[in-house]
């Protein structure tokens, strides 16, 4: 999966994929699934935000393929050429991501509906031992590679035989806060005005091919939250060892080339006791245009490892 471009052409109905469409559309397809968690799922505290987002963007990219009865999520456009899936939005909320535990159950129940003629959402439920952790919604659209290969610019593609656009949800809502943003009609949001904010710190990241990109070649969307929980961990080391996500919006404008840097901008920050709340803006080193947009609400976790032991 990949991030939403900040310079799209939009192909409309010329660009459909050879995809049959069946009798009657499918209904939206679901699963769900139970998780034993180890070390690869768990961060000092907790459930790793990271590596649940990488796993919702696989699971959300399987669904896709189910949704338009393909047996694998191998999309190409009339030329043969790959489609992916580009995440516009992402939105963790009621997250208590602290109370996972080595050798807990994690189950994950997910859900795909159609918000457009492009636009796909999945909401993932979480839940350990039938105690909800929180719930990810996220937004796609269907895109390709211009011409010239790079990441700076994608064309939108449209492909046959999905399931109906749903009825409104919060889901749709999402999507059309993501519009506003990249519009830049959102005045307000998680109690930040975005017209009274200043740069109070910008630190600059130089993304790993085999660390941050994706498969596609393209930075993985995962690895903007990674870049801004960095920041963080710069600009308040103290509580940032301490925290973890209760709420976490992300919109995504834009991708970067290999060998090029991303700035992570923070642009508005709050401390109520025991929280740290802020807004990170992502620029592209090359020409500074916006990428992404986050914004954070963590928490002091109930538990904080204290301790470092050497490969483990």
């Amino acid at each position: 999966m990949m991030n939403w471009p900040f310079t799209v052409s939009d192909l409309g109905d010329s660009c459909r994929l050879g995809v049959h469409a069946p009798a009657e559309p499918a209904a939206p397809p679901s699963r769900s699934d139970r998780i034993l968690l180890g070390m690869p799922h768990l961060s000092g505290n907790g459930l790793s935000e990271i590596w649940l987002l990488k796993e919702l963007g696989h699971r959300h990219w399987l669904l896709l393929a189910e949704s338009a009865g393909r047996p694998a999520p191998d999309f190409r456009d009339e030329a043969g050429q790959p489609v992916y899936a580009a995440f516009c939005a992402l939105s963790i909320e009621d997250a208590n991501f602290a109370a996972a535990r080595a050798n807990d159950r994690l189950r994950i129940t997910s859900s795909l509906a159609r918000l457009s003629r492009t636009q796909m959402s999945s909401r993932h439920h979480l839940a350990i031992e039938d105690r909800p952790i929180g719930v990810v919604t996220m937004i796609s659209t269907f895109v390709r590679r211009a011409p010239d290969g790079g990441n700076h610019t994608v064309a939108r593609v449209a492909i046959e035989g999905l399931p109906p656009v749903g009825e409104g949800t919060s889901a749709s809502k999402l999507a059309g806060l993501a519009a506003g943003f990249r519009a830049g009609r959102v005045e307000r949001h998680m109690g930040f005005d975005l017209h009274r904010e200043s740069e109070l710190g910008t630190w600059t990241f130089n993304p790993c091919p085999s660390l941050d990109f994706n498969g596609a070649g393209f930075l993985y969307f995962a690895s903007f939250v990674v870049m801004v929980d960095r920041a963080e961990w710069r600009f308040e080391p103290v509580l940032a060892r301490a925290v973890a996500t209760v709420r976490r919006d992300v919109f995504f404008y834009g991708n970067v080339d290999r060998c090029e840097t991303v700035t992570a901008c923070l642009l508005a920050r709050r401390e109520p006791t025991g929280a740290l709340i802020h807004h990170c803006r992502l620029r592209r080193g090359s020409d500074g245009a916006v990428i992404g947009d986050v914004f954070t609400t963590r928490t002091v976790a109930d538990r904080v490892t204290t301790e470092t032991v050497g490969g483990v």
